[in-house]
């Protein structure tokens, strides 16, 4: 065996000695837990996980700037935001978080897409932070389509504007000022080309919000941009930047969707069922009488209402059911007191409005959906 020269063994006692400062910052590092490093995506439509559950999207459709979203642990920041567009125009880009498909993207373990009549409650919360400098939109997308889809867009899109900084609208026109889950929006309709556009518009900015997605989606269907029977393909999180835009993050995000709704076939979905409308008219004003029943052999817990109110209607007032919104496609829905309707009974409800021109009454009827005879 030949001996180890002496400086060996002084090399062997410093190798030693950097043995035990490694483990040491080793166990220092496992006992404060491993540290998650966020993602910077740059890619055009590059994406990431988050939670666990959610997908973070960059979405840079509309430019050919340069673009870059830091994902967190719970939200994205835009980092890069190059260039601008037109404000008469469409936007640069959507940076968003989602819940559900986006174009065969679907976040993981989604129930979406899923039957609006199946959905009993779609519970989300959502904190935003803003910039000054820049021109864009906050907007929170809900997307419905009368199937299934997983890729391409969707028939009908609601957007909530939670802040609009600059001389940007939604698409289409004001139509309407609404009160939907408690707070007061504008209410814009129009169609982009694609597919047809709500968008709730808050006055001033709302900088975190809990609420529950179906409210919105109520009014959809409510205004016959949607059905009963159509599916939610995604709900989805972001900002819509025309000029600029670094900086703007969405904090947190979270959405979930809850099962139990009445569903095709279920108790609670009719297979026929019989409207009674009568009216009394004066000139500029008239009240209404509206009896519904459900000629099926299952019962009915909780019923709306669906009709279109001839042009130049407007309900002022409303007994035994809620009435919203006030004019075109409106729906009446249940008060506590009356929400079944038995096997071959009935229900009935009433309103007061005004008119213009000649008065007339409505045409159709459906009850949770489906269509009804009229009387």
């Amino acid at each position: 065996m030949t001996p180890l020269p002496r400086c060996a063994g002084s090399v062997r006692a410093v190798l030693m000695s950097l043995l035990v400062a490694l483990v040491s910052t080793a166990a220092l590092v496992t006992s404060a837990g491993p540290a998650r490093a966020d993602t910077l995506i740059c890619e055009q439509y590059g994406s990431t996980t988050i939670q666990g559950r959610y997908v973070v999207q960059n979405n840079r459709w509309g430019t050919g700037a340069a673009q870059c979203v830091n994902a967190t642990a719970t939200g994205f920041e835009l980092t890069r935001a190059d260039g601008s567009v037109p404000t008469n125009g469409a936007p640069k880009s959507y940076p968003s978080v989602f819940n559900g498909c986006h174009y065969t993207n679907c976040s993981p373990g989604t129930r979406l897409p899923m039957r609006v009549n199946e959905i009993s409650t779609a519970p989300s919360s959502i904190s935003y932070g803003y910039v000054d400098n820049a021109v864009y939109n906050a907007s929170y997308d809900i997307w419905l389509d009368p199937t299934p889809r997983t890729d391409g867009v969707s028939r009908t899109e609601i957007m909530i504007w939670f802040n609009r900084v600059g001389p940007v609208n939604p698409i289409g026109s004001k139509s309407a000022t609404a009160t939907v889950a408690g707070r007061t929006w504008e209410v814009w309709s129009g169609n982009n080309g694609a597919n047809d556009v709500i968008s709730f518009v808050a006055p001033s900015a709302i900088a975190s919000w809990s609420f529950d997605v179906m409210d919105f989606v109520d009014q959809a269907v409510a205004r016959g941009l949607a059905q009963e029977s159509w599916y939610v393909t995604s709900v989805q999180a972001g900002f819509e930047p025309w000029e600029n835009g670094a900086g703007l993050k969405v904090g947190s995000f979270s959405s979930t969707v809850n099962g139990g709704g009445s569903g095709p076939g279920d108790p609670g979905t009719p297979a026929a069922c019989r409207v009674t409308y009568a009216a009394h008219a004066w000139p500029g004003g008239f009240t209404a009488d509206v009896t519904v029943t459900n000629a099926s052999t299952t019962p009915v817990d909780g019923w709306k209402v669906a009709f279109g109110l001839p042009a130049g209607q407007s309900v002022t007032h409303a007994w035994n059911a809620v009435i919203a919104p006030s004019a075109g496609t409106v729906t009446a829905t249940n008060t506590s007191s009356n929400a079944r309707i038995a096997a071959n009974g009935s229900q009935s409800f009433g309103f007061q409005g005004t008119y213009s021109g000649t008065f007339a009454e409505p045409a159709q009827f459906s009850l949770n959906g489906t269509a009804c005879a009229v009387a």
